[in-house]
C-alpha cells in the first residue's frame, strides 16, 4: 500500500500530515500527486469527499518550497478559483494545516465581507491566494491585486461554477494569467461547455478519474418516504424522534423553505441551522462551525449554499426536496460516506418529484428501497411514481436549463 512518504513530498509537509494522523493516499491523491509533482497539466474528475483539495494542496505546497522564490506584494504565485466563500475558507485552512512548517504564506479572498483585510494580506505578498471569481475580478479592478505572476492555476468544483453562472467571470480571468504556468481543473462531472474550459485552459493534460457517479453511493444506505407535500415538515419531525440520526443534513430546494424547515424544528425542540445565499457570510460560518462541532443537530442547506462543505461524522442525509438534477442527489448523499465509512440517506418523494426518483434510480444504476411502513406514507405518491417509471426516457446528459428553471435557481 502506497504511504505519503512513498510520493516524493517535503519532510516539513510530511511532519504536519503525520501530526494529522495522515499515512495513506485516497485514490485520487495517489494518482494526482506524483503528476502535478512532475510538472504536468491535470484533469481531475472527482467529487467533493474523495480528498481533491489534498491532491492538489500538497504538490503545490511542496513545489513553492522548493522554488523558494519570494512572493511580490499583490501578486500571488499560484491562484485557486473556487465558486463559493465556504469552500475558499476550507482550502485556505487546509492550506495553513499542511504548510505549518514552511515559510510560504496564503491568503483568501471572497465577496461578502469588507476587503479592508483581504487587501492587506494581499498587499504583504502572499504565495497561494484562493478566491471566488466576483471578489478577484473587483479587487482586480481596483488595481489592488496582480495575477501577471501566477505560476500555477487551480480551477476548482468548474461545474458548480457553471450552475452558478460563473463562467463569463472565469472567462474574464483566464487572459489575465501569463499565458505560460501550470494548470490544475477540477470538476465532479463533464459536461461539454466544461469540457470545451478545459480544452482551452489545459495544455497536454495527464487525467485522474476516480469515483464515477455510478459507485459513489455503494457504502450508503439509501431509502425513499413517500410523502404529501404538506406533510413533509411532520414526517422530518417523526425521522428526527430516533436519537440514531445524530448528525443530520437536509437539503431543501428554496431558501425560503429552509428558513422554515428550521423555524419548525426549532419550535419542537431540535437544534438546527440554515445555509442558503440570503445569508450572511459570518452566519453561514457560524452554522456550519456549530454543525461541525455537534453544537447543532441538523443543517438544512441549499445545493449552492451546502457546496464544497466537507464535515465529517454526518449520520444522515435527508433530501426534503428531491432536486431535479440526479448528479446533484449523488453530491448531496455522498456527504455522508467519507473515507470508507457507511452512511444512510433519506428521501422524501412527493408525486411532484416521482419522475426525479425515477432518473436517479437510472443514473445510480439502483433501485431505492420504499419505507411504506412510516405514519405519513403517500399511497397517490407511489402509485404516481410507480406510472411514471415506465414512461421516462433514458438521457444521456443534462437537458438544457430553460429560462423558468434558469430564474428559479436564483432563489436557492
Amino acid at each position: 500500500m502506497i504511504k505519503f512518504k512513498d510520493l516524493k513530498i517535503d519532510k516539513l509537509i510530511l511532519d504536519a500530515l503525520i501530526e494529522l494522523g495522515y499515512e495513506t493516499p485516497t485514490p485520487i491523491q495517489e494518482q494526482a500527486i506524483p503528476l502535478v509533482l512532475e510538472g504536468h497539466d491535470l484533469l481531475g474528475i472527482a467529487q467533493t469527499g474523495t480528498g481533491k483539495t489534498a491532491a492538489f494542496c500538497l504538490p503545490i505546497l511542496h513545489i513553492l518550497n522548493q522554488r523558494k522564490l519570494k512572493p511580490s506584494p499583490k501578486s500571488p504565485r499560484v491562484l485557486v478559483l473556487t465558486p463559493t466563500r465556504e469552500l475558499a475558507i476550507q482550502i485556505h485552512d487546509n492550506l495553513k494545516t499542511y504548510g505549518k512548517y514552511l515559510p510560504q504564506k496564503y491568503a483568501v479572498i471572497f465577496g461578502g465581507v469588507g476587503q479592508h483585510k483581504q487587501v492587506q494580506s494581499l498587499g504583504q505578498g502572499v504565495e497561494v491566494l484562493v478566491a471566488t471569481p466576483g471578489r478577484l475580478l473587483d479587487l482586480s479592478q481596483q488595481r489592488l491585486l496582480k495575477l501577471d505572476k501566477v505560476e500555477i492555476f487551480v480551477l476548482d468544483e468548474a461545474d458548480r461554477m457553471l450552475d452558478m453562472g460563473f463562467m463569463n467571470d472565469i472567462k474574464k480571468i483566464i487572459p489575465m494569467l501569463p499565458s505560460k504556468r501550470h494548470n490544475l481543473f477540477f470538476s465532479a462531472t463533464m459536461p461539454s461547455v466544461i469540457q470545451a474550459l478545459a480544452n482551452k485552459i489545459l495544455e497536454c493534460p495527464k487525467k485522474v478519474e476516480v469515483t464515477p457517479p455510478a459507485t459513489t453511493v455503494a457504502l450508503i444506505h439509501q431509502e425513499v418516504m413517500y410523502v404529501d407535500k404538506l406533510e413533509k415538515p411532520a414526517l422530518l419531525e417523526h425521522l428526527l424522534k430516533d436519537k440514531a440520526l445524530k448528525k443530520v443534513l437536509v437539503f431543501v430546494g428554496m431558501k425560503h423553505v429552509a428558513n422554515r424547515v428550521v423555524e419548525k424544528l426549532e419550535k419542537c425542540g431540535i437544534s438546527s441551522a440554515a445555509i442558503h445565499g440570503n445569508k450572511a457570510q459570518g452566519a453561514r460560518q457560524r452554522a456550519i462551525e456549530n454543525f461541525a462541532q455537534g453544537k447543532v443537530r441538523v443543517l438544512v442547506a441549499t445545493d449552492i449554499a451546502s457546496r464544497g462543505i466537507d464535515i465529517d461524522g454526518i449520520t444522515h442525509v435527508i433530501n426534503y426536496d428531491l432536486g431535479n438534477l440526479a448528479e446533484a442527489y449523488v453530491h448531496r448523499i455522498g456527504r455522508t460516506a467519507r473515507a470508507g465509512s457507511e452512511g444512510a440517506a433519506i428521501t422524501f418523494v412527493t408525486s411532484e418529484e416521482k419522475i426525479n426518483l425515477v432518473n436517479v434510480e437510472r443514473t445510480t444504476k439502483q433501485k431505492i428501497k420504499v419505507i411504506v411502513n412510516q405514519p405519513f406514507h403517500s399511497v397517490t405518491a407511489e402509485k404516481a411514481a410507480a406510472v411514471a417509471a415506465p414512461k421516462v426516457r433514458s438521457r444521456g446528459g443534462r437537458r438544457p436549463q430553460s429560462k423558468k428553471r434558469q430564474k428559479r435557481r436564483l432563489d436557492r
